[in-house]
């Protein structure tokens, strides 16, 4: 006779009730991020968008994704775990963006040893905050509990954004040309890049613990979404090109967007350095040239554009509230200098 007790999904780790009893304690805050073009509701096997059939002549959709990084480790120990779902938008949304699209619609994908609400529902809330502040609707995602994968109480975030841009308006490097000026647009923070250097100057402060909450805020400020601000210029033709400066800083993500035969040269005293930048070369130490190559300093965006529109452009990103300051123009040459 087998005595043995029969094992269940809940013995090894997976509770699914659990599991679907968050998701129907989120679905309201999914909904809110809903706009046209949504269809159909919660729990389908795909998420469905209708694009306006009258809206486009040669519509292209455009797709991102990213995470959060080891970013989200930092803010789940400070007790910030809605700032990592803005980020994680955000990352995604903004790099939609830099192609001259609208975004449209997001996806997410959580994954961790054991999924609770005390942290998964403080995270969505965020990425719907994220949606809200982006136009896009949270359209579906994923959740996993993964016994003995993740070490302790480590999760992985990810996000998927698509968008949409008229074939004619989509942003091209090719555009650029000689004398083009060069306007950057504040961060707010590290936004969710370096943060590996980041965590390896708080433990040699002595950890989270020894910081102040003021700094600590400061390190968990989610990135800046510049959708509102920048959508309009760049549909309207005013802009030839956008970057959107991530991991790699200045040097990197603005040669992406120059053609063979350019050069950009970035003063970068036109802006001030924010503190929590000041605090990092200093506290490392983190040499300049190492703060530039990894860091944004400051610029989460560069937008291309003739000199005749950057008056005009700087003047529509201040009233949207954005800090703008023109940072640099494109030269012959080649990559990125920085003085």
């Amino acid at each position: 006779m087998n005595l043995r007790k029969p094992v269940t999904y809940r013995d090894a780790g997976v509770d699914i009730e659990r599991g679907a009893n968050i998701v129907r304690r989120i679905a309201p805050l999914v909904r809110r991020t809903w706009r046209p073009g949504v269809l159909g509701g919660i729990g389908g096997f795909g998420g469905l968008f209708e694009l306006a059939g009258n809206r486009y002549r040669e519509p292209v959709l455009v797709a991102g994704a990213d995470g959060v990084g080891t970013k989200l480790k930092l803010c789940l120990e400070a007790g910030r775990a809605d700032a990592p779902g803005i980020d994680l938008v955000a990352m995604c949304a903004n790099d939609v963006l830099a192609m001259g699209a609208e975004p449209l619609f997001f996806l997410d994908y959580c994954a961790a040893n054991r999924i609770d609400a005390e942290r998964f529902e403080p995270l969505i809330r965020g990425v719907a905050e994220g949606c809200k502040e982006a136009g896009a609707a949270l359209l579906g995602g994923e959740t996993a509990e993964l016994p003995n994968t993740y070490m302790d109480n480590g999760l992985e975030l990810v996000g998927f954004c698509v968008g949409v841009a008229e074939k004619e308006r989509l942003l091209d490097a090719g555009a650029v040309a000689k004398g083009d000026v060069l306007l950057g647009l504040a961060s707010s923070g590290p936004h969710s890049n370096g943060y590996s250097l980041v965590n390896e100057v708080i433990r040699r402060k002595g950890g989270l613990e020894a910081l102040g909450s003021e700094r600590v805020g400061a390190l968990c400020e989610p990135t800046r979404i510049y959708v509102r601000a920048v959508l309009g210029l760049a549909q309207s033709g005013q802009l030839k090109a956008i970057a959107h400066i991530t991991g790699g800083g200045l040097p990197e993500n603005v040669a992406r967007i120059l053609p063979e035969g350019l050069a950009a040269h970035i003063d970068t005293r036109a802006w001030p350095w924010p503190e929590v930048f000041e605090w990092l070369s200093r506290e490392g130490p983190v040499e300049r040239e190492e703060m530039l190559n990894t860091f944004n300093c400051g610029i989460g965006m560069v937008l291309a554009m003739p000199p005749g529109n950057a008056d005009a452009a700087q003047a529509s990103l201040e009233e949207a509230g954005e800090r703008v300051w023109r940072v640099g123009s494109v030269e012959a040459g080649s990559g990125v200098t920085l003085y």
